[in-house]
């Protein structure tokens, strides 16, 4: 699964993320969009490894609340699906 999801992310552009998010009716700031992209470049590897670790709470402040609570519901959801 890794090798699957390291294809994608080596190829991922802002506006995948842009259209992940319009499909699933958010609005994405331009910060937003910058944070999401860099972080899933820079840590995609080492979370998925360590689904466990991941705890975007210390990242609210970079969402607003509507966009924080749809990824924190997210990230939830793919951390019970790697873990189990």
């Amino acid at each position: 699964m890794l090798n699957v999801v390291k294809n994608y992310i080596s190829i991922m552009r802002k506006e995948d993320i842009l259209k992940f998010a319009k499909k699933n009716n958010l609005q994405v700031s331009e910060n937003e969009l910058d944070f999401l992209y860099t972080f899933i470049k820079n840590n995609y590897e080492y979370y998925l490894k360590n689904p466990n670790l991941l705890d975007i709470s210390k990242y609210k402040d970079k969402f607003s609340s509507e966009n924080y609570i749809f990824l924190n519901n997210l990230v939830n959801k793919y951390k019970r699906m790697i873990i189990n």
